[in-house]
């Protein structure tokens, strides 16, 4: 999820650029003020008491404060994150909202600080009082805003500086410039997670070229299986031997020597790439797990499965047309060949795509039309899928 705090001076443009960051991250917007008076509508318990101390002149502690914030983010499921306004405000309230996110077992992405002259703010909000006939926003009462602001905020900065949390960003300039200013880090954090998924789909769903587009994009290494096969038997080496009258009948290589060569690409590739493409493996539930562990003993996991659907009769098209070409694959001959083919990857693999839908990690693209149709079709689920990462 992606999870931010925007600090910074009354008339620094915070709301503007709020509004920008929701609309471009689908993010839900989370003030202080906002949930109370939301508490308040609702007459819940706790609006009630929040109410009282209210009229009463006081200011709401932080065990009700906590508890309208929590119930706040609980509630929210269709958003792909938050953004905090107003809250948190004190020490106690930053150590309370680490707490309510890693209960739910995310955390803050980055917290902004919109760095704007207070001659200049005071400027803004002089103009905008007019503009808006505020009589009550003078000379006296917005420099005493600023003043409670640098005084309140101060603490907090330290505090999330000290995590390295902090970005400081140049509130000058047009709306635009300032929130391409807060984007590139935004763009920074997202790039900057481990991604690694599985590309599923039957043969002649375009597995391969879907695959090259999206290691281009997101600087991923693809691990095809098929392809670490046939390179062990040109390479004509004691694996290569034993691999031969599989690939020759068509059967399918023992898992063994399987997890070898994709140990041996992982290690050679650690490190030179964001994560991985699995294409063509797994095709068994065993091989699922197996993929599990691998992936495990590098401290990652799988991030999603993208399922490349496209109609059986489609797929024979395709397939055929294929044999007619250079790229003909050795299944690629006759219809009976073909049929043969993508019956066998639907008793084996079906079931696969099963054991990922039960955690949730498996997007559905539609894959018919031209390559470039289906690749903007997965790629915004993708990219939202990344941004939501844990």
């Amino acid at each position: 999820m992606l999870n931010l705090i925007l600090f910074g001076p009354p008339g620094a443009g915070k709301g503007t650029q709020a509004q920008m960051l929701m609309s471009r991250y689908n993010l839900h917007y989370i003030s202080t003020g906002e949930v109370l008076r939301n508490e308040i509508r609702q007459n819940s318990q706790l609006g009630m008491k929040a109410k009282q101390i209210i009229e009463a002149g006081g200011l709401v502690d932080d065990e009700i404060i906590v508890q309208i914030i929590g119930n706040a983010i609980r509630s929210e499921n269709r958003s792909d994150g938050f953004l905090f306004d107003g809250f948190p405000r004190t020490y106690v309230q930053a150590y309370i909202l680490d707490g309510l996110l890693t209960r739910l077992h995310t955390s803050l992405s980055r917290i902004f600080i919109l760095e704007v002259p207070d001659n200049v703010c005071e400027k803004r909000l002089l103009q905008r009082a007019k503009e808006q006939g505020r009589s009550d926003d003078n000379e006296v009462v917005i420099r005493r805003r600023l003043e409670e602001y640098h005084q309140k905020t101060l603490p907090l900065l330290r505090f999330y500086e000290s995590q390295g949390l902090l970005t400081k960003i140049n509130g000058l300039g047009t709306t635009e410039d300032v929130f391409g200013r807060i984007n590139q880090h935004v763009l920074e954090d997202i790039n900057s997670k481990p991604v690694n998924l599985i590309l599923f789909g039957f043969p002649g769903a375009g597995r391969a070229t879907q695959a090259a587009r999206l290691a281009q994009d997101f600087n991923l290494t693809i691990i095809s299986t098929g392809e670490l096969l046939q390179e062990e038997l040109k390479a004509g080496g004691n694996v290569g031997e034993q691999i031969k009258p599989f690939l020759e009948k068509g059967l399918h290589v023992p898992d063994e020597t399987v997890i070898r060569l994709i140990e041996k690409k992982l290690h050679e590739t650690a490190g030179n790439s964001r994560g991985y493409v699995f294409k063509g493996y797994p095709r068994t539930h065993v091989q699922a797990y197996i993929l599990d562990g691998l992936l495990r003993k590098m401290g990652r996991s799988i991030s999603c499965v993208i399922n490349l659907q496209v109609p059986f009769l489609e797929l024979i098209k395709r397939l055929d047309a294929r044999a007619q070409t250079n790229s003909r694959m050795p299944y690629d001959g006759t219809a009976a060949t073909i049929v043969a083919r993508l019956e066998e990857h639907e008793q084996r693999t079906e079931p696969v795509l099963d054991y990922y839908r039960v955690h949730n990690q498996v997007i559905d693209i539609d894959g018919k039309g031209s390559s470039d149709e289906v690749y903007e079709r997965l790629k915004e689920p993708f990219v939202r899928t990344i941004r939501n990462l844990r």
